[in-house]
């Protein structure tokens, strides 16, 4: 980075001085709300903010309330609350280490006078309380109070501590020219402006400052913390960006998204920007793509769809680009959001490129694979091979039978070809960590994003693993499910369009048309054998074109609902549910042993081949999916599916 790190007491980490507004809360005072000219930390996934005036802490200080000793900063965590205000005590705080003193950052930097004889706010003097159990208003922002306060004891009204400095009538300096009345929010008339001209939110509270001249509104929070009036930033723009605090509607000349709160601008350059695209990140990488990106001001030609939020981008606007894709563009806002990048600013830092292949190339045809090092492993190209259910990849789990393969000639391990070519790192939508491609994990990947257990390959980061099959999908995904290609997104109560269930995390969709795919249908094979059809299966997205009459599902006898995906053999015409051909165990490997529960009772994965289809010692029901469990040693005592599993168990599995 170009900016100077400063090496502070109040974190690890180096911190660096930012221009940005950020809303959030302060890692040092812990206060919630907008952050002017702070710090903040470079290290992956960190996410810390600070106050400029909590990053610049003393590491020692003398306390008006303890004279004996001096109180040290420190970061451990310590039990109990603030022994001046009572709130619970979070780190960073200033504690004594011979007399066990301890304050909270705000107390120690700004400690709350005991008393007040003559506040703003109220015509008696006020005694500071700490945080106690009875929940009162606040007489000033009528909004509860939650820690100390201040009380007036002759009226028996209270106050927040940091409502004490308010009055009824301030002097706004984002409004200088008349002063600003404090009134309840529903006393303003209809025509009256009711949201913050400076932030954009309607004020929570019940109380808000306004000016009836002007019609200028100012909410509690922004008349205790206003915003800067003049800001230079020499990256942003080269000349000072002055505060403009009036309801007009504009497009960033950063984002190119509309802002019409407290937009900052340049009169001599026509230049205008939202307050939280100053000081943005000018290089950094984000979980949907594979280079850096870097931010410009002016975009250009030659760029149609955001490749996050995959909306237009604007190309007189500024964006991130990519110097490898010509095409590829992401808005700033996109870009910088924690669920996309990992916080880090890359500028001035030299990019290393790793060694992504999962092999090395030892002859014609010929691979030495990271998950089987012993033996090298010969491709078979598009050759066709008679089906049998044991012959598995070991990344996927699928049985073999279409496309190339790599084979072990010295053993009986086999990889599709498309799964060994499955990059070692790879970023993903799921995190903003990179992921990496695992052979084996200590447990079975148990797969949030599409709910199925997996006994092979893995993409392995420091909060999720995902298995290869949701780890191997790609936006835009083209799909034979929809006409238009698929994104990812994240958003709840929704209803994907292959089986006609609820999805409340990923899924792959398409705007246009309102399409959702939920990650077990995206990942359902095009083609799969199975024992009751000599021929291949086919997934059928949706309804056949002769569809005419009832469907029946070939394996459990039962009606088969032709809106649901499934799967048919268009030389039998036999039609299957998806359910019945894989099952939940389908992603196991057959023979081998797997403990479940908290007594860790043995189940085996079994191929469901007997000539009578065994009966789940759970439900009752005859057991039709390809694979299933069969408990420890005992014969005839089989599991059918991953609910069973967990009724039989008593736990959620």
């Amino acid at each position: 980075m170009a900016t100077t790190a400063v090496n502070l007491p109040i974190h690890e980490h180096p911190l660096y001085p930012s221009a940005r507004c950020i809303i959030g809360e302060c890692d040092g005072c812990h206060v919630n709300g907008f952050m002017y000219s702070g710090y903040f930390c470079n290290e992956p996934f960190c996410f810390i903010w600070f106050h400029k005036e909590c990053a610049e802490a003393p590491a020692e200080i003398s306390h008006s309330s303890h004279h004996q000793h001096p109180l040290l900063l420190t970061n451990d965590s310590t039990d109990g609350p603030c022994d001046l205000c009572g709130q619970k005590l979070l780190p960073p705080c200033y504690s004594c280490s011979t007399c066990e003193f301890k304050v909270d950052m705000t107390c120690a930097m700004k400690p709350s006078p005991p008393a007040i004889e003559h506040p703003l706010c109220h015509h008696h003097s006020l005694v500071f309380l700490k945080k106690r159990e009875e929940k009162v208003s606040c007489e000033l922002c009528k909004d509860s109070i939650a820690g100390p306060s201040y009380s007036c004891l002759e009226c028996d009204v209270y106050f927040h501590v940091n409502c004490i400095q308010l009055s009824k009538e301030v002097n706004h300096p984002c409004h200088s020219a008349h002063p600003l009345n404090l009134i309840p929010s529903e006393s303003l008339t209809d025509d009256a402006e009711t949201t913050c001209l400076l932030c954009g939110d309607i004020p929570a509270e019940n109380m808000l400052y306004h000016c009836s001249v002007c019609n200028f509104t100012s909410c509690l929070g922004c008349t205790k913390n206003p915003p800067l009036l003049v800001i230079e930033h020499i990256k942003t723009h080269k000349h000072p960006l002055i505060l403009f605090p009036r309801r007009i509607p504009n497009i960033c000349d950063i984002c190119g998204k509309k802002c019409e709160f407290a937009v900052y601008v340049c009169p001599q350059c026509d230049f205008v920007t939202a307050r939280g695209c100053i000081d943005l990140a000018r290089v950094i990488n984000i979980n949907r793509h594979d280079h850096r990106i870097s931010l410009t001001h002016h975009l250009g030609t030659g760029y149609s769809k955001c490749g996050v939020c995959h909306e237009n981008v604007n190309q007189y606007k500024g964006a991130y680009s990519c110097s490898v894709c010509p095409n590829y563009a992401v808005h700033s806002t996109c870009a910088v959001r924690n669920d996309v990048w990992d916080g880090v600013e890359l500028e001035g830092t030299r990019e290393i490129t790793e060694d992504n292949s999962p092999f090395k190339v030892v002859g014609d045809n010929l691979i030495c694979h990271f998950s089987h090092e012993e033996h090298p492993l010969r491709l078979h190209k598009d050759e066709v091979f008679i089906h049998d259910e044991h012959k598995r990849c070991a990344a996927c789990i699928h049985p073999v039978g279409f496309g190339s393969i790599y084979c072990c000639e010295t053993c009986p391990f086999i990889l599709h070809e498309k799964c060994a070519n499955l990059p070692m790192k790879k970023r993903l939508v799921f995190g903003t960590r990179p992921y990496t491609l695992m052979k084996e994990t200590t447990k079975l990947t148990n797969c949030k994003l599409c709910g199925i257990l997996s006994d092979g390959f893995a993409y392995s980061s420091r909060w999720l693993d995902v298995d290869v099959h949701c780890g191997s999908l790609n936006e835009p995904l083209v799909h034979d499910g929809h006409i238009h290609p698929l994104n990812f997104d994240k958003m709840k109560n929704h209803y994907c369009d292959g089986c006609k269930t609820d999805i409340d995390d990923y899924m792959l969709r398409c705007k246009a048309c309102d399409f959702d795919l939920c990650l077990y249908c995206a990942t359902l094979p095009k083609r799969i054998w199975h024992r009751n059809d000599g021929h291949p299966l086919t997934l059928c997205c949706g309804e056949k074109e002769e569809a005419n009459g009832k469907y029946w599902c070939d394996i459990c006898e039962k009606e088969l609902d032709p809106s649901i995906w499934f799967y048919t053999c268009f030389d039998c015409g036999v039609t299957l549910h998806a359910q019945c051909v894989l099952g939940d165990f389908s992603r196991l490997a057959l023979g081998q042993n797997y403990w479940f529960g908290e007594k860790g009772i043995k189940f085996e994965a079994v191929p469901n081949n007997h000539n009578t289809r065994p009966l789940c010692i759970q439900c009752q029901s005859r057991c039709n999916v390809s694979v299933i469990l069969k408990k420890g040693n005992e014969d005839n005592r089989y599991i059918c599916s991953r609910s069973c599993l967990s009724s039989y168990l008593g736990q959620k599995i």
